[in-house]
């Protein structure tokens, strides 16, 4: 079973920015995609980034211009950068594997990090 650890959330003010992090318990971002998602109290995880083995990326219209996925293979960790924080990001972000479809592989999620934007 794969472990997904996230790190890097916070509270920040608008327009401000954050980089999360996702580091996994094995190599699985070698042959597999890599997303991130939100979930707002009250709402459903959303995809937020995602980007596959190939380095193909894609991303929900609300962030599009304001983040970035990447990931670093050979540390076995995956990015989110934030900028222009909008109060509305507010949410825990989660990590998984993805398959080229941008679905999340692993039932099993990490903890999260929390991402609070306020002034």
């Amino acid at each position: 079973q794969v472990q997904l650890v996230e790190s890097g959330g916070g509270l920040v003010q608008p327009g401000g920015s954050l980089r999360l992090s996702c580091v996994a318990s094995r190599n699985i971002f070698v042959f597999n995609g890599m997303g991130w998602y939100r979930q707002a109290p009250g709402k459903e995880r959303e995809l937020v980034a995602g980007i596959t083995s190939g380095g193909s990326t894609k991303y929900a219209d609300f962030v599009k211009g304001r983040f970035t996925i990447s990931r670093d293979i050979a540390k076995n960790t995956g990015y989110l950068q934030m900028n222009s924080l909008k109060p509305e990001d507010t949410a825990v972000y989660y990590c998984n594997a993805i398959d080229l479809g941008f679905n999340p592989l692993f039932s099993s999620w990490g903890q999260g990090t929390q991402v609070t934007v306020s002034s």
